[in-house]
């Protein structure tokens, strides 16, 4: 019996317990989110309110992870590797948010140091993945197909999009710690199922610290996690169905990720190529903003869309 409640009680006390002192020291120091100005006007209220909450809940996974894999002789290089994406996308992040405070405006890296630095991840990943897994993807009702190099690639643009998918749904307060919660609860049990210990450590662990940081993230919001959090998050709910070997089952299991993602893009192309906007403003939960719904309605329809995809997948997998 896998015991999954040690890694998420440690997550959570650790960021229960010391999230407080990190909003008061961010609050001192005045580094608070800058919000962009194309935004819905009524956010402008929400400026200066403490960023990189990311911080935190890392270090209580990491932790956490540690010390739960090294308790159940688990610790292995699938933990490593898992703690390898969460840390380096976070640090992106962080670099990220960090030239967002330091010069008061809401523009941080450039795309390209953003990719660059993605891309480097999942080369690494891809490194250690082929070392203990083989290079193929697995196809819903088919079976695996061998790629060879070009599975390199596709781990490549997997943890780059979805980290980047994660980081668009992060525009209102608690959406994307929940929607992050019911991800990682629905690998942690297929994880279970699969009796693969080391990623039901980590998931646990991510959804413990998160359940900690949604109680001060809430609406409204006493700290945001910042670009820090989300593409941690994203690049590691990537790595964790790569490692399951359902790669393409997190296209169904975050269905609300991708929409989001897909709501910019075509909002972009229509707009280049008719002049012409489909959502009164993209990613798709302003949309919902601009016709009138609050941020909590938005939160729970879309917490139950990711709970119906959540159960839904996990049932068609295991």
């Amino acid at each position: 019996m896998i015991n999954v409640f040690l890694p998420i009680i440690l997550s959570f006390l650790i960021t229960l317990i010391f999230m407080p002192s990190l909003i008061g020291y961010f609050r001192r120091k005045h580094e608070g989110q800058m919000i962009r100005e194309e935004g819905p006007k009524w956010h402008e209220k929400k400026s200066g309110t403490p960023t990189m909450g990311g911080l935190l809940f890392i270090i209580s996974i990491i932790i956490a992870s540690l010390i739960t894999g090294l308790f159940m002789h688990n610790f292995n290089m699938t933990i490593l590797i898992l703690l390898f994406i969460l840390v380096l996308y976070g640090l992106l992040g962080m670099w990220d948010d960090s030239i967002k405070l330091f010069r008061r405006q809401n523009e941080g890296l450039k795309a390209w140091q953003k990719l660059f630095g993605q891309i480097i991840g999942g080369l690494v990943f891809t490194f250690v993945y082929s070392q203990h897994f083989p290079m193929a993807l697995n196809i819903p009702f088919y079976g695996d197909l061998n790629m060879g190099w070009l599975y390199v690639i596709f781990v490549i643009f997997y943890l780059t999009g979805f980290s980047n998918a994660v980081n668009l749904a992060d525009g209102l307060d608690g959406l994307v710690s929940g929607l992050s919660i019911i991800a990682f609860a629905a690998y942690g049990v297929i994880a279970y199922a699969q009796h693969q210990t080391d990623v039901v450590i980590f998931c646990s662990a991510v959804v413990g610290g998160l359940l900690a940081f949604l109680i001060f993230n809430h609406k409204p919001a006493k700290i945001f996690m910042g670009d820090m959090g989300s593409l941690a998050l994203g690049g590691s709910l990537a790595a964790v169905s790569i490692l399951l070997h359902h790669e393409l089952s997190l296209i169904w299991i975050g269905l609300v990720f991708v929409i989001e993602t897909l709501s910019v893009m075509i909002q972009v192309t229509s707009f280049k190529l008719t002049g012409k906007r489909i959502f009164l403003m993209s990613p798709i939960h302003h949309h919902f903003e601009m016709l009138g719904w609050s941020e909590w309605k938005i939160d729970i329809v879309f917490w139950l869309v990711a709970t119906f995809t959540a159960i839904t997948g996990v049932m068609t997998i295991i």
